[in-house]
């Protein structure tokens, strides 16, 4: 997969990890998108560094959105204690 499509492929992990944790975020919108961004970009390199599972060059390949949905999750849980909970 070429770099527009991690970024793509970023940009709907990221909405898939706000559906799933909802809540307002510090950041907002434009936080949550660049979450979404570098969670697949960390997914994908974490699946394919320690977990021996390669990127494929498929996009709708289960593992690599599974990676970049765990990615985004684990980025938007961290920026949320970090920066502080919801406020709903």
């Amino acid at each position: 997969m070429g770099i527009i499509s991690w970024i793509i492929l970023g940009l709907l992990a990221g909405g898939i990890a706000k559906v799933l944790l909802p809540g307002r975020d510090p950041g907002g919108l434009i936080g949550t998108t660049l979450i979404g961004i570098a969670g697949a970009f960390i997914g994908g390199w974490l699946s394919a560094k320690f977990l021996d599972r390669p990127i494929q060059d498929e996009f709708f390949d289960l593992a690599t959105w599974g990676s970049a949905i765990g990615g985004s999750l684990v980025l938007l849980i961290a920026y949320r204690l970090m920066f502080g909970n919801s406020r709903n």
